[in-house]
């Protein structure tokens, strides 16, 4: 009887050291945890384009200056957007202050999407030249760092990252978390968000019936100091053969693309 209790016991407190190391991410027979790309409920990598089917106006041409609609901004926003002046920003190297990672989904253009390594997801757009970084299970650097137009972005797969017992997958969202960005522009205008702004984007896939596959990134824009409320927007974009029509361009303070 003593024996039978005693094996009762061990088997037990291993049971609870399996549960336990699952809880914290770890592998099933308790090793270390699945990579980011190992564990992805989607493919969200290929070539992607641009697919502007609202707001024609405000994406293809550069808007003119005071056409604000549609963004909740606070005064001291529009004092700026005001004294948008398209030639300073190309004089003083800024021309890139659209092109940020608050606004580059919103730039027409293409996508180019991979895996820098294992934990990193790799996000060129031709429009601007830019590249942008998702970290899975990073830290954003301490403060001092230099801020940088795409700043620093964590990423996880929807359902991870959300304490003990969350699902190893949900919806197959890929969620985004972005800070320490440099200061510009939401809109080409000269609509500002600063230093302080967080962004939040959730990408989505999915095939249609017809073969076509699409990407669809939602973006929400929080700025204590330009916007009085949280700023959403969502940005669809069709896969398309690798390299198609890829053209890589400078950052133009005057032009949409």
């Amino acid at each position: 009887m003593v024996r039978v209790s005693l094996l009762v016991v061990l088997m037990g407190l291993t049971l609870a050291g399996q549960a336990e190391a699952q809880a914290q991410g770890g592998g099933r027979d308790g090793g270390p945890p699945p990579t980011a790309r190992a564990a992805a409920p989607k493919d969200f990598t290929g070539y992607w384009v641009s697919v502007v089917t609202e707001h024609w106006h405000l994406r293809m041409t550069v808007p003119p200056k005071g056409a604000y609609s549609m963004l909740p901004l606070t005064p001291a926003a529009r004092k700026v957007a005001d004294a948008w002046d398209p030639a300073k920003d190309q004089a003083d190297g800024n021309q890139c202050k659209a092109y940020g990672a608050a606004a580059i989904m919103r730039v027409p253009g293409r996508l180019s999407i991979h895996w820098a390594d294992d934990n990193t997801l790799q996000v060129d757009t031709d429009s601007g030249t830019q590249t942008r970084l998702f970290y899975f299970g990073g830290t954003p650097p301490a403060g001092g760092q230099p801020a940088q137009w795409q700043g620093y972005s964590v990423a996880v797969w929807d359902g991870q990252g959300r304490g003990r017992g969350a699902p190893a997958r949900g919806s197959g969202q890929l969620r985004v978390t972005t800070t320490q960005m440099r200061p510009g522009y939401l809109r080409k205008n000269g609509v500002p968000y600063s230093e302080n702004a967080q962004l939040e984007e959730y990408f989505e896939t999915f095939t249609e019936p017809n073969g076509e596959t699409w990407l669809v990134v939602t973006s929400i824009v929080t700025d204590p100091q330009y916007l009085m409320q949280p700023y959403a927007t969502t940005y669809p974009f069709k896969k398309i053969p690798v390299r198609s029509g890829w053209d890589p361009t400078p950052c133009r303070a005057n032009e949409a693309r």
